[in-house]
Parts: structure tokens; sequence; C-alpha cells
């Protein structure tokens, strides 16, 4: 079926129906932002024909289309029952991890805040004592596979999922632009980044002030801070996990550009990350582990130093703003220039 049967311009400028419906969010989609960005000029009989709209209305009218069409789409991400069900598990287990270590204990690290006694990581060593670590426990075994798979599924979706449903050519028929459009879908998975991360924060800080004593946080360096400093440097650690996420997400949205199986672009970033986790560990691959995103997703443990290890956590955003860069650039090229043939 081609766009032009499929949809038609109506006198208002909106998409009506012609010889089959489109789907009820392309509809919407096209609906708004043509309404908001379709040149017209009226005439004194009451109807209107194309035209050049003016400088003003043009100007105000693109910024409100650009978040009427960012609304739907964070309506749309956050609709789904899949990716409800993913931010529920995500939910679910810094609960379970909570839950365990408060059942079978643990013994605390030492003063430099070394591996204690269990054998366990520092920071699952300093958990029973204080129940904010908790948090920064639960963040820093999800960043490694949970949240990237999380985070993959929405970004591989995002133009492959539209454009296997039939969908992308209704939302392309919108006179939004396809920058515009790759831009919107690119903001709506770093809201569902930044939501998932939030949902792991917010489940292990309560869970962790519920099962454990809480108050002034003694850091691996040594160093003790009051209790809200370190409830802001947990803040400071989700900004930065979402940042770490958004740049897998702009892997995942390039490849989603590649094909129109979403399941592929999913799989493909799974696959990607693992590899480099694996590529991390061999000895003799050190040199490349500065270049790779999977090696600072772990850089937030700088908040848990005094004073705290910016220089760390800079370079580790430096990397990801590169990523996000370099992918999104590709994203760009392949999408603008791509034939919707589905």
């Amino acid at each position: 079926m081609s766009t032009e049967n499929a949809t038609r311009a109506t006198p208002g400028g909106e998409p009506a129906t012609g010889t089959g419906p489109a789907p009820e969010t392309a509809r919407e989609t096209a609906r708004e932002t043509a309404r908001e960005t379709a040149p017209e000029t009226a005439l004194a009989g009451g109807g209107r024909v194309l035209g050049s709209p003016a400088p003003v209305t043009r100007a105000v009218g693109a910024p409100r289309a650009w978040l009427r069409l960012l609304g739907s789409e964070a309506g749309l991400v956050f609709r789904r029952p899949r990716n409800l069900a993913m931010l529920a598990v995500l939910a679910v287990i810094p609960a379970l991890i909570g839950i365990t270590l408060r059942t079978f204990g643990g013994s605390m690290g030492g003063e430099g805040g070394g591996v204690g006694e269990g054998g366990g990581p520092a920071i699952f060593e300093q958990v029973t004592g204080n129940g904010l670590f908790l948090t920064f426990a639960a963040l820093s075994v999800l960043v490694q596979l949970l949240l990237p798979v999380a985070v993959a599924v929405v970004a591989g979706d995002s133009i492959a999922g539209e454009a296997g449903i039939g969908t992308l050519r209704y939302l392309l028929a919108a006179p939004a632009g396809r920058t515009r459009l790759l831009a919107v879908k690119y903001v709506g998975v770093i809201l569902f980044c930044l939501a998932a991360v939030t949902v792991v924060a917010l489940s292990a800080l309560l869970t962790g002030l519920l099962l454990f004593p809480a108050g002034p946080i003694t850091l691996l360096s040594g160093g003790t801070i009051p209790f809200l400093d370190g409830v802001l440097r947990i803040g400071v650690v989700v900004l930065y996990v979402t940042a770490g996420m958004a740049a897998l997400a702009a892997i995942a949205l390039a490849l989603s550009t590649l094909t129109e199986v979403s399941i592929g672009a999913i799989a493909s970033t799974v696959v990607l990350v693992i590899v480099a986790q694996v590529l991390g560990v061999i000895p003799q691959l050190e040199m490349i582990r500065p270049y790779m995103l999977t090696e600072w997703w772990n850089g937030f443990d700088g908040v848990l130093r005094d004073p705290m290890a910016t220089g760390e956590m800079g370079q580790g955003l430096l990397v990801f703003a590169a990523y996000a860069v370099v992918f999104g650039s590709i994203a760009w090229a392949r999408f603008t220039g791509k034939d919707i043939t589905a």
C-alpha cells in the first residue's frame, strides 16, 4: 500500500484515512505535527491552500510541534506493557539484593574500604553498616547487563519496530522531518534510561533504609560525609549512569536504522555489550580498555571518595559523549537517506 493511498490531506491540514486506516499512533503523531508545521495560507472563502507560512508563525510553531511529538513518543514508550514490566523487574532486584544481605549478613570491609572477610567487593561489605550503600551496590550489579538489556530493547525497537509493523511511513508522511523524528526517538529513549536508573536507585534507597541502619557515610577512601551529602551523591550517580546508558542507546538506535527487524537490533546491541565485557577482562587487551564503553559504566564509584574523583568521572562522560556523537551521526546519516519500504 502506498503512502498516498493510505493518507491524504484534508482541508484542515489533518491526515484522513484512504483505502486503509493508518495505525493509531502514527495518525496521532501525524495529526499533532501537521497541525503545527504544515505551511498554509488562509483564503477569504474559508478554504486553505498550501503556501509559505509567516516567519513568526513558523518560529513559534516549531518548538510546540517538537514538544507535542516528544510528548507523543514519551507516552508511547511509557505506556507499553513490555517497558513497564522491565521497570518493575528493575525495581524488584535491588529489594532482593537487600533482603539477601539482610538474611545472610556480611562482614564489614576494612577502614580503607578494601575487601571484607567474606571476600566480596567493598561496596557490598558496607551495605550492612549503612543502607545508603545498597544503592551503589545495586547499580554496580545492574549496570553490567540488566540495565543495558532494558535500554537495548527500547532503543533497538525505536526505528526498526516502527518499520516492522508498517507505521514508519505514516510517521514520515507528517511534515516533521526525519531529523526531528530521529531526535525525538532518541530523547524518548534517554527519558526511559533516566526512568530506569531512577527506579533502581529509589528501590535500593528505600530498601536500604528499611532493612539497614542509616547515618553518616564512611567512604571507600576512609573519610566520612553526612547523610544528606550521601543522598546528593546518589543523585550524581543516577545522572552518571544515565549518561552511560544514553551512549549505549545511541548504538542501539544506529543499529535500529539498519534493519526492519527490531529483534536484530536488540540482539546485536546485547551481543556487543557482552563481547566488550569479555574483552575487558583479557589482560593482553589492556591498551583498548580506556576506549571501551563498558569500562566506564562503573566509574560512578568516584563519588565514594573524598574528594570525589571528578577527573575519572569526567573522562567517563567524555567517552559517553564520544560514543553518542559517533553513533548518533551514523543513525542520522542512515535514517535521513534510507528508503522506507515497509
